[in-house]
């Protein structure tokens, strides 16, 4: 996919949610992870802890990444929380080049739910 196009597909995405979720602004990608995360560990409450959110933003990466074959869903634990497999590790080099490649990820989970 062209560069500009994920561009703005991206925006898309980070429209709709603001829309959905009436936020002041738009989410970036770890607010996008995160409410990822939530939606696949299907629970809410009115606070999660640090530890917790950055649980939820794991689960949304390994989500996002095993149609590709980098995780494999193994579970759910006694309290509900998801489990995967890392099946392989993630060839992506750099920050950059990580944070495309969920951005890319993350447009195409939006556009199959």
């Amino acid at each position: 996919m062209e560069a500009w196009k994920i561009d703005f597909e991206w925006l898309q995405v980070r429209h709709k949610i603001k829309d959905m979720m009436s936020l002041a602004k738009l989410p970036d990608l770890n607010g996008v992870l995160f409410l990822i995360g939530v939606q696949e560990y299907g629970r809410t409450k009115e606070e999660f802890t640090k530890e917790e959110k950055q649980d939820l933003m794991h689960i949304a990466i390994c989500e996002l990444l095993t149609p590709d074959g980098y995780y494999e869903f193994v579970g759910r634990d006694e309290a509900g929380w998801p489990h995967y497999e890392t099946l392989k590790l993630i060839g992506t080099k750099g920050v950059q080049n990580q944070e495309q490649l969920l951005i890319e990820k993350v447009i195409h989970y939006f556009k199959d739910i």
